[in-house]
């Protein structure tokens, strides 16, 4: 017995000794590997920003000796992170090593800017990333081509349009003139459409994004679900009268976005973000943010930001990050500005970061970025936003329903996803109308397939949950720094450095559900979303 205890105790030895001469040459091994992988991120970066037709060169290079320098990188970084174990990482470098990887294969099946086309969707055996990536171009091709009364729509301008025609027979016809998006995406809602092929393709992307943005919140698998029926649930005693069309629902709720329209147009919305972000102590210009905001041919069908060049240090110095804003903004409107707030938070957000390269940006914090840039979108609803900014303003009351009306739709869209991945043969359109039927009070219409108006249902099936769910850390955010710093709807010389400090800085290198229980004091509660929701009736 003694021996036995002997050969046990030795054996625990040896492994322990072996654990420990084995996991910091993996550990250094992941941080070796991150000066490439920042110089990986700094190509495609210079790749993309060149392929969105903004720029012919990026930092004195042109495309194909950014090609040519990403491929060399892209090998030499392959081949420095196959051998690493997983298993003999510290957490923070297992979290580093799969950012990595998983940044890997983002970049080599991203449909940013596709090679496919729309109509290679129709092909039957297309995979779920072929038809992520023709479907994504659906939404350039058909989705910003759409005729309506002799002229040619953007689909971002057409729904926006549809919060202000006052007249009903003008809004179906432009809701009826998208028809072509939807036919493009779900065909005539046949179980072989492309939507409806897709989804089964992509199941298990649709349910690992869901559990993510769960897991941000410190909720229990499936418990996004509850919250989002609550908000719902919330909305829905607002909304209660007469069923109203599908087409009416944004002019519904709109009279906030109608009351400043005349003072919302393209050039005055873009200066005032310039002007809030600056009162907000993040001048852009400042910052390098590189703004790609108009309407040209070849721009995005979906607004994003990203980096053109991360933010990191080179021989010994930080080098700034040159964030980029690519927003097709072909009206104005508080709806365009709210997106333009967006983008540029994002931006704002990326130029704070001083986390290490691998984890600036994992998959693992998507909601809580998504959240933090409505943080700066949700001020321009408030007359205080609009007076400075603007030079006029609409009601409190109105914009707070203009606000919500567009939080309710993309909190039915993360349902209406929950829902698709949980039983992945379901009719889309079916599950839409119960959605949207029981919460939002619109008559139910199943012959259409009107929700197919989101790039995201497409380009990332599962995506949509980030902006449903953050919804409430927005919320509970905005509620904590105005109670620390005060307000900030029409600037605050104080916010950036705060939420730098607090929220940005870190990047990724604290989990979601770590850095907000830490800003708040307490894990995140719907009740402050709840709360505006009952408001708003």
């Amino acid at each position: 017995m003694g021996t036995t205890r002997m050969g046990l105790f030795a054996a625990l030895v040896i492994a322990l000794a072996l654990s420990a001469g084995c996991a910091p040459s993996n550990n250094r091994r992941v941080e070796a590997a991150e000066e490439q992988y920042a110089d990986f991120l700094d190509a495609a970066g210079a790749l993309d920003t060149i392929d969105s037709g903004l720029v012919e060169t990026f930092d004195g290079s042109d495309r194909p000796a950014w090609q040519a320098r990403y491929e060399q990188i892209l090998s030499s970084l392959e081949a420095a992170l196959a051998p690493i174990d997983d298993a003999a990482l510290s957490n923070q470098n297992q979290r580093a090593l799969a950012s990595m990887r998983a940044g890997i294969g983002y970049r080599e099946s991203s449909s940013l800017a596709p090679e496919g086309e729309c109509a290679d969707a129709e092909r039957p055996n297309a995979t779920g990333a072929e038809l992520r990536a023709a479907l994504y171009a659906c939404f350039s091709s058909v989705g910003d081509a759409i005729q309506f009364e002799g002229r040619t729509y953007a689909r971002v301008a057409s729904l926006q349009l549809l919060e202000h025609l006052s007249e009903p027979a003008r809004r179906r016809a432009l809701f009826f003139a998208m028809a072509p998006l939807w036919r493009a995406v779900n065909g005539d809602n046949e179980a072989t459409s492309p939507y409806r092929r897709l989804i089964p393709a992509e199941t298990e992307r649709m349910r690992a994004n869901i559990a993510r943005a769960e897991a941000s919140l410190g909720l229990a698998p499936g418990g996004g679900e509850a919250w989002l029926v609550a908000a719902l649930e919330a909305w829905k005693e607002s909304a209660a009268g007469a069923p109203i069309e599908p087409w009416d629902f944004r002019y519904r709720h709109a009279a906030g976005a109608r009351a400043v329209e005349a003072c919302a147009q393209v050039e005055p919305v873009r200066a005032a973000n310039d002007r809030f972000f600056a009162d907000l102590g993040a001048d852009l210009d400042e910052l390098g943010v590189i703004q790609d905001v108009g309407s040209r041919p070849g721009m995005a069908p979906v607004d994003y930001a990203d980096f053109a060049r991360v933010g990191r240090l080179v021989d010994g110095a930080w080098r700034p990050a040159a964030p980029r804003v690519s927003v097709l903004m072909q009206e104005g409107g508080l709806g365009a500005a709210a997106e333009l707030a967006h983008e540029n938070g994002h931006a704002a957000h990326y130029a704070a970061m001083r986390a290490r390269p691998s984890l600036l940006l994992p998959d693992d914090i998507t909601l809580a970025v998504e959240a933090f840039a409505d943080i700066t979108a949700w001020s321009v609803y408030d007359p205080a936003w609009q007076r400075k900014y603007l030079g006029c303003e609409g009601a409190q009351a109105d914009g707070l329903r203009a606000r919500l009306g567009a939080v309710v739709l993309d909190i039915a869209w993360g349902l209406f996803e929950i829902r698709m991945s949980r039983a992945p043969a379901s009719d889309p359109n079916v599950v839409w109308t119960d959605i949207t039927r029981e919460y939002l009070n619109v008559a139910p219409h199943p012959e259409l397939s009107w929700w197919a108006v989101r790039g995201q249902l497409v380009d990332d099936p599962g995506y949509m949950i980030n902006y449903a769910l953050g919804a409430f850390v927005t919320a509970e955010a905005r509620a904590r720094i105005a109670e620390e710093i005060g307000p900030f709807d029409a600037g605050n010389a104080r916010w950036y450095a705060f939420v730098s400090s607090r929220l940005y800085r870190h990047g990724g290198e604290r989990e979601s559900a770590e850095l907000l229980r830490g800003f708040l004091g307490r894990p995140v509660s719907p009740d402050a979303l709840l709360g505006d929701l009952r408001r708003a009736g």
